[in-house]
């Protein structure tokens, strides 16, 4: 029982990992090119809008869930036969916390000063408050997908490891 416990963990872990970098991925590839293109004021609000829509169980569930059963594999890894895949674990598990410190320690306070910027049609210099936003916000963006995406792939491997 220990070892399909140790491996639906695993597997939960990734999937939630793998959904986390599927989103930032998405907003990399899709998202934000095309908002690009859009008007200042269409930028902004769908921006202000897109940041209230993603605070929702569903989002919760993945991006909280990602460290928690990274966390809780990396335990049911800690002895016996599932040892070998413990540092593709703690490494995915370390990656993915790089990404949430990304998220909150740029990617939100981004989201913050935009939503404080009030709404579209008050706001006296659009142009002004995208850019201030736009350019840190993909860049960042970018780093955290490419962490994530690291993340997904270590504990993607976890399971091959020790039979090499």
């Amino acid at each position: 029982m220990t070892g399909e416990l140790r491996a639906f963990v695993l597997l939960a872990a990734t999937l939630t990992t793998g959904l986390m970098a599927g989103l930032y991925f998405a907003f990399s590839v899709a998202v934000m090119p095309g908002l690009g293109r859009s008007a200042d004021r269409t930028f902004v609000e769908a921006m202000q809008r897109i940041n209230v829509s993603i605070l929702n169980g569903w989002f919760g569930l993945a991006f909280g869930g990602a460290l928690v059963l990274g966390a809780l594999a990396a335990a049911l890894h800690w002895r016996g036969d599932g040892r070998p895949a413990l540092p593709w674990i703690v490494a995915g598990v370390v990656l993915y916390a790089v990404s949430l410190l990304i998220t909150m320690g740029v990617s939100v306070p981004l989201n913050d000063r935009l939503a404080a910027a009030g709404e579209p049609d008050r706001i006296r210099d659009l142009a002004a408050v995208r850019e201030r936003f736009a350019s840190a916000w993909v860049r960042w963006n970018a780093a955290r997908t490419l962490t994530c995406l690291a993340a997904l792939g270590c504990l993607a491997w976890a399971p091959r490891a020790g039979r090499g």
